[in-house]
């Protein structure tokens, strides 16, 4: 059965968050980690005033060989970094147990992630990994798939997907024109405007794909 851990890491736990952190002030978010044969490719959305001092931040470091601007969306840039070296951090944890990054996003104080994995022997692995690495991370919570409220399931939406498209309802987001702006809604959850808007994004993306998708499906 899936099992979905949250959990808090500071920054110089692992090598992304060191690499990330520091001026200039940016959203940031892990969208995807893709493993290529010893390597692996972190792929982030990025937010900020000044993306080209952030894009010389991180090729100043020395376990970064490149970052590559991949697309440029209203909401941000997407990003790809290859690095340098084999490092035995949190992200190669998640990797080799098998992990699905869910969320995971740079805070104040360092990064949340969000991580569903296949069965709790996997994350025991993970877990294990951190501890046999010394990598502290500060566990939030843990709870299966079937743990979640009969809404939430209907569309697989995760927890903090469900609170923000309930709040940009609420708070007249999706009104012509809108009674609410992403800042507002981030400062009400107390979150990154870039996170607000990818919850909203990706929770959009996931109940029409249920929705349409599964109504065109019976169509057919």
């Amino acid at each position: 059965m899936s099992v979905i851990l949250e959990f808090t890491v500071d920054n110089d736990q692992f090598i992304l968050g060191h690499v990330l952190s520091g001026p200039p002030s940016m959203d940031i978010e892990l969208e995807r980690v893709v493993p290529t044969g010893d390597a692996i490719l972190p792929f982030l959305w990025v937010e900020g005033d000044d993306y080209e001092a952030f894009k010389e931040k991180v090729l100043a470091s020395d376990s970064v060989d490149d970052i590559v601007a991949l697309d440029n969306v209203e909401d941000g840039t997407l990003y790809r970094i290859t690095w340098r070296g084999d490092h035995k951090d949190i992200i190669r944890g998640i990797t080799e147990a098998e992990g699905t990054v869910l969320e995971a996003f740079n805070t104040d104080d360092g990064w949340e992630f969000h991580i569903r994995f296949n069965d709790h022997d996997r994350l025991s692995k993970f877990y294990n990994y951190c501890t046999d690495q010394n990598i502290g991370i500060h566990i939030t919570r843990t709870y299966t798939l079937t743990e979640r409220t009969e809404s939430v399931k209907q569309f697989d939406l995760s927890n903090e997907q469900r609170e923000a498209l309930i709040l940009a309802l609420r708070e007249g987001y999706f009104d012509t024109p809108s009674q609410v702006s992403l800042s507002e809604l981030a400062d009400e959850l107390g979150i990154t405007q870039q996170a607000i808007s990818n919850r909203i994004r990706r929770g959009n993306k996931q109940v029409l794909s249920e929705s349409l998708l599964t109504s065109a499906t019976d169509l057919e």
